[in-house]
């Protein structure tokens, strides 16, 4: 058989360091993957750094690869001991056998199985993985079905990792939570020897709404009004997630009131509805006209309303 001398494909002294190794090979795993590589002979060279990487990386195969010596790459190797009689073609020479064969027949020794029959392998569950996905209020609101893509790892015919797209179309479910996981069975990892795939979670995170505000299953709002609605009273329009609601302001509303529309939050498991909470906010004009300023200083004038009455108990004379 033909010697490959693997430090020499990855570029590397025989003494160098795992990470070093690891280096070599993600620069050259770059420079020749197909993908990548205009080279003719890129494919080749792709695998034989990827079956070098294979061996040396791990330090029982690496052990064992440095006690068949040093040889120049490309000279006629025989395999050492018992592994000439198994590797042996039928006129004598070692022609179609390359070193990955006698790096297996080596593995297959270490776990106890000769004669070049490898060991009955263990079915294993493929990994399981998990995404976050963002999702907005009114999704969850109404349970609308949405368009999920994750790149997901996958190893290639040489066992390199890669990153491959997969779109997935998932139901939210109607009052889904921030941090509900959804499951999608066997859409994770590739399993090995007929283990099942894994699963793919997608783990929903609710996107802040620039009106509302999200407390379990109440929502809560901000509500502007001047200060004539507030002390007068008055009928507004409220937009929920379930379209537009009349409602009534009862006069004499203080800042920072909380008006109750019953069953405009959030659908909950059973069924029922959380409530929507309309927050007041009085707001004063920044600008105004010569005649609202008037009349402002009319009301000013003929108003008996002192809201700072209660200082006056503690009120003490000075400047």
């Amino acid at each position: 058989m033909k010697y490959t001398d693997y430090y020499a494909a990855l570029g590397v002294d025989r003494s160098a360091t795992k990470a070093e190794i690891k280096q070599a090979y993600r620069k050259l795993a770059h420079k020749y993957h197909p993908d990548i590589s205009k080279d003719k002979e890129g494919e080749s060279k792709f695998k034989e750094i990827a079956e070098a990487y294979r061996t040396l990386k791990d330090d029982e195969k690496r052990a064992e690869y440095d006690q068949l010596g040093v040889h120049k790459a490309g000279e006629d190797f025989v395999p050492p001991g018992g592994f000439a009689q198994q590797f042996e073609d039928a006129d004598g020479t070692f022609s179609d056998v390359d070193m990955a064969d006698l790096m297996a027949a080596f593995a297959s020794a270490r776990h106890g199985h000769h004669g070049g029959h490898a060991r009955q392998q263990r079915p294993m569950h493929g990994q399981d993985f998990e995404m976050e996905e963002p999702v907005m209020l009114e999704q969850v609101y109404t349970g609308a079905e949405i368009e999920v893509s994750v790149s997901l790892p996958e190893y290639d015919a040489q066992g390199l990792l890669h990153r491959v797209p997969r779109t997935f179309r998932v139901k939210v479910p109607k009052g889904a939570e921030d941090g509900q996981r959804l499951r999608l069975p066997g859409k994770g990892g590739p399993g090995m020897h007929g283990g099942k795939h894994g699963d793919l979670y997608i783990k929903m995170r609710i996107l802040p709404h620039p009106l509302y505000r999200v407390d379990g299953k109440d929502l809560y709002m901000d509500l502007p009004l001047t200060p004539w609605e507030a002390t007068l009273g008055a009928s507004v329009h409220i937009p929920t997630l379930g379209g537009t609601v009349e409602m009534s302001v009862p006069a004499g509303t203080a800042n920072g009131r909380q008006l109750r529309l019953a069953k405009r939050g959030l659908p909950r498991a059973d069924g029922s509805m959380g409530n929507l909470y309309a927050v007041v906010r009085i707001e004063v004009p920044k600008v105004i006209s010569p005649e609202e300023r008037e009349l402002y200083q009319k009301l000013a004038a003929q108003s008996s309303f002192h809201p700072r009455a209660h200082f006056a108990k503690f009120q003490t004379g000075g400047a």
